[in-house]
């Protein structure tokens, strides 16, 4: 049997409301297979963040509908939203959202709370997540010790504790040197060799070019990029 997409967007239009009304995404139309590995780029204002939101459930569309993993969610509520979202998406951002004064291992382990992992599990799977990012030396150190691409892999760790199937990374360098952005990227494609699906938003074009799709967001159309 076929698998569906991780994620399908059909006919999907975000509008927010005037004067004057804004499309921040028209007529999008969008499939990313299992494994698949994709950036999106564009412009500030060009609607990347609205796509990072639609993605993640975060937000819903005005038009269309978005499949995720074979399903619907469209008519799902606020609280099955955020269950689904637990499950099956993680996020890792720009500006790491650690908390400063919890160490390492708490930081993921927090967010094994809401993505599902039974209790038993919780604290295997963090160090499991920590060790898998290269940080198993450091699970008892809180953020403030910690160097930025270090910070990143912990935020990387907490995303992926979980056994997401779609991994959303927003500017996940835009923090970073050059020389920590690289191991920041190899480590994302470590996973996505592992059969996460990652997708990859970004102003950078040497992080977009790095993947194996590349679509870029203007005026909120999406055009696939050879």
């Amino acid at each position: 049997m076929t698998r569906p997409p991780v994620v399908e967007l059909v006919d999907v239009t975000r509008s927010f409301p005037g004067p004057p009304e804004v499309q921040a995404l028209k007529s999008i139309n969008l499939r990313i297979e299992s494994g698949d590995y994709l950036s999106i780029v564009g412009p500030s204002g060009s609607g990347k963040s609205t796509m990072l939101n639609l993605l993640g459930l975060l937000d819903r569309p005005s038009v269309g509908e978005y499949f995720l993993d074979g399903a619907s969610t469209g008519s799902l509520d606020e609280e099955q939203r955020a269950a689904l979202r637990g499950g099956k998406i993680g996020f890792v951002f720009q500006a790491f959202h650690l908390m400063p004064h919890r160490t390492v291992l708490d930081n993921v382990l927090l967010a094994t709370l809401y993505s599902g992992v039974p209790r038993a599990e919780r604290e295997e799977r963090a160090r499991a997540a920590i060790d898998r990012v290269g940080l198993s030396h450091r699970v008892d150190f809180t953020p403030g010790t910690l160097s930025g691409g270090e910070r990143q892999r912990v935020a990387v760790a907490r995303a992926v504790v979980g056994s997401p199937e779609l991994l959303l990374a927003d500017e996940p360098t835009g923090n970073l040197d050059a020389t920590t952005s690289g191991e920041v990227m190899d480590l994302f494609e470590e996973l996505n060799a592992d059969g996460l699906s990652l997708v990859i938003i970004t102003h950078d074009r040497a992080v977009a070019e790095r993947a194996e799709r590349s679509i870029r967001i203007t005026d909120g159309r999406l055009l696939e990029l050879a």
